[in-house]
């Protein structure tokens, strides 16, 4: 595609919206690998399992202290270096026009 031959480009961006939400092509667009397998459906079990362990902690009828139970393990997103901006358009014309 990028050299001028295979399919058309339109053609490229209607499959890639059309792949699942488990994809890695959408886990590295949400921010990386660490998202590879996480789909809405993974994502509501792991709020339903924190709205239950939420709801037996304010219904039980403790003696003492709670005992702590652990929140679903979630990906983390990577987080950017403080004071770091975007690229703009012209650094990014300027990077991909370089050859």
């Amino acid at each position: 595609m990028i050299a001028g031959r295979g399919p058309s480009p339109a053609l490229v961006l209607l499959l890639i919206a059309r792949l699942p939400d488990t994809s890695l092509t959408t886990a590295l667009a949400a921010g990386g690998r660490q998202f590879f397998g996480w789909g809405q459906d993974r994502h509501m079990q792991a709020d339903l399992y924190d709205a239950l362990t939420t709801n037996t902690r304010a219904t039980g009828q403790w003696r003492g202290k709670a005992p702590k139970i652990p929140e679903y393990p979630r990906p983390q997103a990577p987080k950017k270096a403080p004071g770091k901006r975007g690229s703009s358009v012209a650094e990014l014309y300027q990077h991909f026009s370089r050859r």
